[in-house]
């Protein structure tokens, strides 16, 4: 499928501002693009979002959307077909679960209203949940701060040839931040549902980003930036309030759902949205995608969320209560990891799970937010992955704003413990992390971090068979230009068999 084809029929980009409501469709209703994801072995999510002729407007009324997903790229072999209904209470977007489909196969997809078509998405469907898989190609990403660089990487990730993306959260930003910006997001910092809405529409309008929706199937999660920098469960650093900022989240959990490839089985039911959710790509992965935002404990030795500041000889730290997950999403990937099936397991999550002591000499320092805030729920987490019938377990992750290669040990406190996982940290598409002198003496210190490095964005390519695993760190020359080459930074294999990481 040719990159020409991708980027026709996206029209001009629609920026968002202050709406009102009742207003006429816009000429290029589909300025927002289509997207497709939550692939099964027999049906796709797909999605898109219907927009005003002015950017200061709303639409009113109901819309009827038609929808088509066709065996090739012309719409000619016509396999499904239907119409939905956009409504305003939904910001006008539309999400069709279609079934019937084959398993392992592309497809390609199309809305049209009122006589004007969107772009042609392609899509794939999961294998046969039996099927005996050779290979599954995949990127991971995460964290794409607007205003700190162009979505290169995301250009780049939709010449790939890959099943599936997985985002790892921080798909917009709650507010601004960073140095040396190349474009601006108004709107001050997000805590209404209009606001949220805003967001989600600026970032969209990316045509970088628009094209790798078209070209690929997402699975996706959340990560904090979509509501509010460091919440945690129903407090934020900036409300801690949680009859307050349960409002706040509702309207950016309604915002997420509402511009993203997700069922209408998954619409938040007010501040809760179940987005836990599990994958299999036949016989050789199974994929289980994790939140640990919405129901994780508060954040331990302060009363109150607060700065990313690092904790010294903290006893709360240490609670064995103290959880990431919450009970529910525990017990739930506890009965996924010991069920088996497939070769390898895959645990798409936020943060670092390995632990990173940056303290000086004999200190002992460790981040609140991440998984060190929270070492009994790792220490379970990683209990039940030794455990597993399926011994190779790679663990994704965000949020860091930098490349990472970590063994994850049974117990990181003695170097003879056995690693159990390999975990990977696919950088940051555009997002400011740590200086690189910061990382190495941190390296230093934690001789299970194998790897790590700064200053570069992009992201992961993982090529996955019965007998390893190669992944690639992605990185593109500069984020403040558009036309940026890619090249790779990194490549590491996993054995079957094996778990840890070898340089490749």
């Amino acid at each position: 499928m040719q990159r020409r084809s991708f980027v026709a029929g996206l029209g001009t980009l629609w920026l968002p501002s202050l709406a009102r409501a009742d207003a006429p469709l816009a000429p290029q209703p589909f300025a927002l693009g289509v997207a497709s994801g939550r692939p099964t072995p027999g049906s796709i999510v797909l999605w898109t979002r219907l927009m005003a002729a002015e950017r200061s407007e709303r639409l009113g009324a109901p819309i009827s959307v038609d929808w088509a997903i066709a065996e090739d790229e012309a719409m000619r072999r016509i396999v499904h077909s239907g119409q939905a209904m956009a409504e305003a209470r939904w910001a006008h977007s539309v999400h069709v679960e279609v079934g019937g489909l084959k398993p392992g196969w592309h497809y390609w997809y199309r809305f049209t209203v009122r006589g004007v078509a969107s772009p042609v998405g392609r899509t794939k469907t999961a294998p046969e949940l039996t099927e005996r898989l050779a290979a599954l190609n995949f990127a991971f990403a995460s964290c794409q701060q607007y205003e700190q660089g162009y979505y290169t990487a995301f250009h780049h990730m939709a010449a790939d040839d890959i099943d599936l993306v997985v985002h790892l959260g921080d798909y917009i930003y709650d507010s601004s931040w960073g140095r040396d910006l190349v474009r601006h997001q108004d709107g001050g910092r997000a805590t209404t549902l209009d606001q949220y809405r805003n967001r989600y529409a600026l970032y969209k309008s990316d045509k970088d980003l628009q094209v790798a929706h078209v070209a690929h199937p997402w699975i996706v999660t959340w990560d904090d930036h979509e509501v509010d920098n460091n919440y945690a469960n129903d407090v934020s650093p900036l409300q801690p309030d949680p009859k307050l900022f349960l409002a706040q989240r509702a309207a950016a959990y309604q915002a997420f759902w509402e511009h993203m490839p997700l069922p209408d089985a998954m619409q938040p039911k007010g501040p809760s949205l179940q987005l836990y959710d599990r994958y299999r790509f036949g016989d050789l992965a199974e994929f289980h995608v994790l939140d640990d935002r919405q129901y994780r404990s508060h954040r331990a030795c302060r009363p109150i969320p607060g700065r990313n500041k690092a904790l010294e000889n903290c006893a709360e730290r240490l609670a064995v209560d103290r959880t990431m997950l919450g009970a529910a999403q525990e017990a739930w990937l506890k009965e996924g990891l010991s069920r088996g099936g497939t070769r390898w397991n895959l645990i798409a999550q936020q943060t670092l799970m390995a632990e990173l002591d940056s303290g000086k000499g004999e200190e002992h320092l460790f981040e609140s937010d991440r998984w060190d805030g929270y070492p009994a729920a790792r220490q379970r987490l990683l209990d039940q992955v030794a455990a597993s019938p399926v011994h190779d377990t790679l663990v994704l992750s965000g949020d860091v704003h930098s490349f990472w290669a970590a063994d994850l040990k049974r117990d990181f406190a003695v170097s003879a413990s056995p690693t159990v996982a390999t975990e990977f940290v696919g950088g940051s598409i555009t997002s400011q992390g740590p200086s690189p002198a910061r990382l190495a003496a941190m390296v230093g210190k934690n001789p299970h971090i194998r790897y790590a490095k700064s200053g570069a964005y992009g992201y992961a390519h993982v090529a996955l068979a019965q007998k390893s695993a190669l992944v690639s760190f992605r990185v593109v020359d500069t984020v403040k230009s558009p036309q940026s080459a890619i090249s790779t930074a990194a490549r590491f294999a996993v054995e079957a068999g094996h778990p840890g990481v070898v340089a490749a």
